[in-house]
């Protein structure tokens, strides 16, 4: 078998290659380029999960970043456990090819208590005065303090949030030579998130993300240089192409507007009750799932959100098989917005009603996905001072909230989940020699099979 890296630049497309991307350019002229039309919902974990198992979320289960998780009457994004993953992977299936065959997980996601040989991924620590310290989880459990060692403590805040920045990226660039070196795998997994960032914050301005491309190019260029001094085949790929959107839509408001949604108010503030409600959105970029409690009601609920502006299309029964989403952790309806448009969480009708988390970066409690946690108030003229002091209290040992999100989706530019309308905005897939696959685009489940014929070629 082949050595392998397989490294996934987040958010990169034919678009965005050029002058800001010499190496990657570089790249791509010396081999070849293929467009891949994305999975649906085009998401983080429901990308990887139909890359790594060559099969869609109706079989692999993943459905989205998240999901009504219905036993326990709770929506839950970011999970980490590899068993939700249904399928074989794709180091299963090599392995039982060849048992001298290993596979190193750097942060792709479902990463924790997998059968690869070496993981590491993000896993902050949550302490009882209420700080949250970064950290991460590995796999030799050892290989977690070598890391940390070496390269300092992961840089989480810079990983996610208001601060998320290139130096997360050149942690986790830097861990891949580390594994590399320690461990020699046959298959290495490598997820640079940078690109995500300034995209979902500013859209395809090239004048305002020219520098993120710039710097992620710098990082993957280290790395194909790397990784090709010690023999090993680099393919780089993405799972999806950000577009620009200008109009945020509020499903949940809607559905509360119409009585279907359960509220429950706790010390002023109101918290969305998904077991008591008729009816409610787990957004998801440009994606939602309707969970509907009463079935008969579908339809009903259907005519509503058709006539929301900012909704394209609404896929029930026959329509979610036809999408390969026709699995239990799948809503009753699945939504997609319009290519100007995505889905937030919100449920509230007035911002002094919001819970507390919705002012926080808090990827758990929130039952939806947010990227308004990117950002701070920008009319704020004080808040770097505000949160300098919030966190001298935390050092010092006091509880306090980090309440600097602010509740203003229409700062966000950028957005994903549907197909985009130009194929200039594809996920790609760049490698030394042509695919296998003669279609282009070529389809998000022809990626399992592309990496397995480029490794045992």
């Amino acid at each position: 078998m082949k050595r392998t890296v397989v490294i996934n630049v987040v958010g990169l497309t034919r678009r965005l290659i050029g002058t800001n991307t010499p190496h990657i350019q570089k790249f791509v002229e010396a081999g070849s380029i293929c467009d891949i039309s994305p999975v649906l919902p085009a998401v983080t974990c429901s990308a990887q999960s139909t890359y790594l198992t060559g099969s869609l979320p109706q079989s692999h289960g993943v459905v989205g970043n998240g999901w009504y998780f219905k036993d326990e009457c709770e929506v839950k994004f970011w999970r980490q456990s590899n068993k939700l993953v249904s399928e074989p992977k794709i180091w299963e299936v090599l392995k039982a090819q060849n048992p001298d065959f290993t596979c190193a997980n750097l942060f792709w996601w479902y990463n924790m208590y997998s059968s690869v040989d070496v993981s590491v991924t993000p896993r902050p620590n949550y302490l009882a005065d209420g700080r949250k310290i970064p950290d991460i989880y590995s796999y030799p459990p050892e290989f977690r303090d070598t890391l940390q060692r070496d390269l300092g403590r992961f840089p989480l805040f810079h990983f996610w949030g208001p601060k998320a920045d290139i130096r997360s990226s050149k942690w986790i660039a830097e861990s891949a030579k580390k594994t590399e070196l320690t461990y020699t795998p046959t298959l290495t997994l490598v997820y640079l998130p940078h690109l995500d960032y300034n995209l979902q914050r500013f859209g395809l301005d090239l004048k305002k993300i020219g520098k993120d491309l710039q710097e992620i190019d710098q990082v993957v260029g280290d790395l194909i240089a790397f990784y090709e001094h010690r023999g090993t085949q680099v393919i780089l790929l993405s799972e999806y192409g950000i577009t620009e959107v200008s109009r945020p839509v509020h499903l949940n408001r809607v559905l509360r507007s119409h009585g279907l949604l359960a509220i429950r108010e706790e010390r002023g503030l109101e918290l969305m009750d998904a077991g008591a409600s008729e009816a409610f959105a787990v957004a998801d970029h440009q994606i939602a799932h309707i969970y509907v409690k009463n079935r008969s009601r579908v339809l009903e609920i259907q005519e509503l959100l058709q006539g929301v502006p900012g909704v394209d299309k609404i896929l029930v029964g026959d329509g979610i098989a036809q999408a390969g989403l026709n699995h239990e952790r799948s809503g009753d309806l699945i939504v997609i917005s319009q290519a100007d448009s995505w889905f937030t969480y919100y449920y509230w009708e007035v911002d002094k009603k919001a819970p507390d988390f919705a002012r926080m970066v808090d990827i758990h409690k929130k039952p939806g996905y947010d990227p308004v946690e990117l950002f701070t108030n920008p009319d704020d003229l004080f808040v770097m001072p505000k949160i300098i002091g919030k966190l001298l209290k935390k050092w010092l040992g006091f509880r306090t909230l980090m309440n600097v999100i602010p509740i203003r989706p229409e700062l966000v530019k950028g957005s994903h989940g549907r197909c985009p309308e130009d194929q200039e905005d594809y996920p790609i897939f760049i490698s030394r020699n042509p695919p296998k696959h003669s279609d282009n685009p070529m389809p998000a489940l022809a990626v399992f099979d592309e990496l397995i014929q480029k490794i045992t070629s």
